[in-house]
């Protein structure tokens, strides 16, 4: 079957595979099946609200803590997509956030909005669950087929949820640090500098681990090519 992505292995090419996975995925069927984004939060209008919730919550007011959850629990939701696609793990690692940031509250010291520092947070927990994963089983193998013509095709005839698919396969054969940040710069294209803010980084370690990351799927999609053109099925 002809994929359907006009792209190379080399160069730029490795980079607009992964924004244009992204953009059909996104635009397509897949976000249906999920929560509608929640609309921005204005950090500066919820400072008072949740320093005084944070506040109360550190005293042991269990009421200030669920309004805080209540608060940001759509936002986190959303965040939690880019780590896995399954609805029950999910919930489990919006779960894993909130009780992270609960047992991390005397940490928190109020030099960023709290939505920034549980952001962190949520971005740790999920980075977690994918280093986790690697450890527990064998990196699944895409079979050659499906992989046939990725990069030579035309990126307006792939289904949204067929590169949906692709993008997370592509994704998960690569180390948790890379999928971290590639995911970050490139399909849901943050800046560098809010890359640093949500892994903890440097803007310069960001820079570098771009770099990395770049040249490991390059060699990536260089593997899978040649394996494809050298099997008599491909």
């Amino acid at each position: 079957m002809t994929r359907s992505l006009c792209i190379d292995a080399t160069g730029a090419g490795p980079v607009r595979l992964l924004t244009g996975l992204a953009a059909l995925a996104v635009a397509g069927v897949e976000r249906a099946s999920r929560p509608k984004p929640p609309a921005a939060l204005d950090v500066e209008e919820l400072g008072d609200a949740d320093a005084d919730a944070v506040r109360r919550s550190r005293d042991g007011d269990g009421d200030a803590y669920r309004a805080l959850v209540e608060r940001h629990q759509a936002r986190v939701g959303a965040m939690m997509w880019r780590f896995t696609r399954d609805a029950l793990v999910h919930e489990e690692l919006v779960q894993d956030v909130f009780v992270e940031a609960y047992r991390s509250l005397p940490t928190y010291r109020a030099e960023a909005p709290f939505a920034h520092w549980l952001a962190r947070i949520a971005t740790r927990v999920g980075y977690r669950y994918w280093r986790r994963r690697a450890r527990e089983r064998e990196r699944r193998t895409v079979p050659l087929a499906e992989w046939d013509g990725v990069t030579s095709a035309r990126a307006d005839a792939m289904a949204p949820s067929e590169a949906a698919e692709l993008l997370h396969a592509l994704l998960d054969r690569l180390p948790p640090r890379d999928r971290l940040v590639l995911t970050l710069r490139y399909v849901e294209d943050h800046s560098v500098e809010e890359t640093a803010r949500l892994t903890g980084w440097s803007a310069t370690m960001v820079k570098v681990q771009v770099w990395r990351a770049r040249r490991k799927l390059r060699r990536l999609l260089e593997k899978i090519t040649s394996a494809a053109k050298a099997d008599p099925q491909g």
